[in-house]
């Protein structure tokens, strides 16, 4: 296995905490390689097609600036982003994706899957990656594991939680998809559509654990996107799960797509027109860290002196049965009105191994918090904050967990984020 290259910074992982993570330490002037399974970027808001964006408000005030805002702008200079609905073009935010990256200076290798990491000691030494070329050792000083799952930070040995206590189940997965060829004109209101989706699930022609139609518009006329299979009791970090998830999801799209066409007025004409290259996850692994941040934080809406993001989402705890939420005494309840709450440095700091940070959902969080901070907005500052931080550590030689804390939220300060 030969030695492919040495970096500062390594981030594995190029969805959207990945994403802004690389590019914020390849801004940061660290020699920076993003590691991506795919053949473009993006995660959640490309491969998982996920859309729109969900609030990054709290009240009147935008809480997330920093990257995120510059990805709003660029899809919004190539005619790719709503504002009234925050909806966006997953294909424009492939290349905004590609262009950020590419100015940043990040040294990017697509269609690679990280399979072992080397250890010496408590360090990571090295990630072994596969792809076309064969096996190589990647080296660096820090890594950043952005894959969604904490799958580095789980072969370095960081300890961590999975599932509810009770019996191991997380929220179910999601596989959205899009119908074009729709008259959205004669489109009936939501309600009706509920009511019509009811109606035929009671008469057995629709099979879907769900309440009711999530749909959504989209950046283009005559076609909405729909978030709304539901497949319950499957493990994202497990192969044959994911599988049966896949194929389980796309039964239920075609489903759906039936009974739009025969039930519902304005669907006449209308035609599947994409879904997801990858099913979507919403919990799997969340790696422990320096803090463990919980729902009381969330609901509370707590402030930490080691702020590196913010965030004002509810907690959405779908339910791993059934439908409708999770039986949780914390499940749809959210921050007073108006306020937000804080996510500390030490969330992105795994215990047990010294030049690794954690990015996106799998942070130091209990399942009530990580079903908050798992929407897009709050994990590109969560990436961005841990792309500058593993930066930082590489330039002063220090392992993450003993960074001055200040001098991250200076830099990303400067850079535009909104700390409180």
């Amino acid at each position: 296995m030969n030695l492919r290259s040495q970096h500062n910074v390594v981030v594995v992982g190029g969805g959207t905490a990945g994403l802004a993570a690389a590019v914020a330490a390849g801004r940061s002037g660290a020699q920076t390689l993003l590691i991506e399974r795919y053949g473009f970027l993006g995660g959640s808001m490309t491969a998982g097609l996920v859309n729109p964006f969900m609030p990054f408000n709290a009240g009147e005030e935008q809480i997330v600036h920093g990257i995120f805002q510059e990805i709003i702008d660029r899809l919004a200079r190539m005619d790719g982003y709503d504002k009234k609905t925050r909806a966006f073009d997953p294909e424009i935010m492939k290349v905004v994706a590609d262009e950020m990256v590419q100015e940043a200076g990040v040294e990017l290798l697509l269609h690679t899957c990280v399979i072992d990491v080397i250890m010496h000691g408590n360090e990571i030494f090295g990630v072994e990656v596969h792809n076309k070329s064969g096996r190589q050792l990647v080296s660096g000083k820090v890594f950043v594991d952005a894959t969604g799952d904490g799958d580095v930070a789980v072969m370095a040995g960081a300890p961590y939680e999975k599932g509810r206590k009770q019996d191991g189940l997380m929220q179910p997965m999601t596989l959205v998809f899009r119908m074009a060829g729709v008259d959205v004109s004669r489109v009936p209101p939501r309600k009706e559509i509920n009511r019509l989706f009811l109606e035929a699930k009671a008469a057995g022609i629709v099979n879907i654990p769900r309440e009711n139609v999530l749909y959504f518009s989209t950046t283009h006329k005559g076609e909405l996107h729909f978030n709304s299979t539901r497949v319950l009791k499957a493990d994202g970090t497990n192969v044959e799960d994911l599988t049966r998830a896949e194929i389980e999801a796309r039964r239920q799209m075609v489903e759906l797509a039936k009974f739009f066409k025969e039930r519902v007025p304005g669907f006449e004409n209308a035609y599947l027109s994409r879904s997801g290259a990858e099913i979507g996850v919403r919990e799997t692994r969340r790696i422990i860290g320096e803090y463990v941040m919980t729902g009381q934080d969330i609901i509370e809406a707590r402030k930490f002196k080691d702020v590196i993001a913010r965030g004002s989402y509810w907690i959405d705890m779908h339910n791993p049965v059934g439908q409708g939420q999770e039986d949780n005494p914390y499940a749809k309840k959210c921050p007073p009105p108006g306020e937000s709450y804080d996510i500390p440095y030490r969330c992105l700091v795994p215990k047990k191994v010294e030049n690794l940070l954690v990015a996106g959902r799998c942070i130091s969080t209990t399942r009530e918090a990580q079903a908050a901070i798992r929407i897009m907005p709050t994990v590109v500052a969560i990436g961005e904050a841990a792309g500058t931080a593993a930066a930082l550590a590489a330039k002063h030689g220090v392992y993450p967990r003993k960074l001055d804390v200040s001098l991250l939220q200076h830099v990303l300060r400067e850079r535009g984020a909104n700390l409180g």
